[in-house]
């Protein structure tokens, strides 16, 4: 029997069945903020790097990037960054919230229109690091449907 079916509208009996149904199996609920957390500092000396560094400025890079501390003019790296983050979503198993859902539908629409305005090296960073995870993702798909 699921917990929601057996408290019912009990929300602290809920929680505290929860918790000690984590406690049980082991599960850290916040262990999946981990990778998130590490990439923080990461993320931010990047930004400054970006900006401040002088000779990115002006020093083309590929296509259309000529300056990875400015953004991207074109705002065609914030669109595969958006892409990315949405094959990315639908590679993952659906959450079981409808809300978290919608929020995960909204999100990349939402960092879309935010990196738009970054220094495209930080936008780079970001796709480079979807394109792995949903490589990874995809692998681990595939493993585990060859194991079944």
């Amino acid at each position: 029997m699921a917990l929601k079916e057996r408290y019912g509208d009990d929300k602290a009996r809920l929680n505290q069945a929860m918790m000690d149904m984590y406690k049980k199996e082991k599960i850290n609920p916040l262990g999946g903020c981990l990778p998130i957390v590490v990439q923080i500092p990461v993320f931010i000396a990047l930004y400054w790097v970006l900006l401040e560094s002088v000779e990115l400025r002006q020093a083309s890079f590929i296509f259309w990037l000529n300056d990875l501390s400015t953004a991207d003019p074109y705002f065609v790296l914030p669109l595969i960054m958006g892409a990315t983050m949405m094959v990315q979503h639908h590679l993952n198993p659906a959450p079981i919230d409808p809300i978290q859902q919608k929020m995960m539908m909204v999100l990349p629409i939402v960092f879309t229109v935010f990196f738009a305005f970054f220094p495209s090296g930080l936008v780079l960073y970001w796709v480079v690091n979807n394109t792995l995870s949903i490589a990874q993702q995809w692998v681990i798909t595939k493993k585990i449907a060859g194991n079944v």
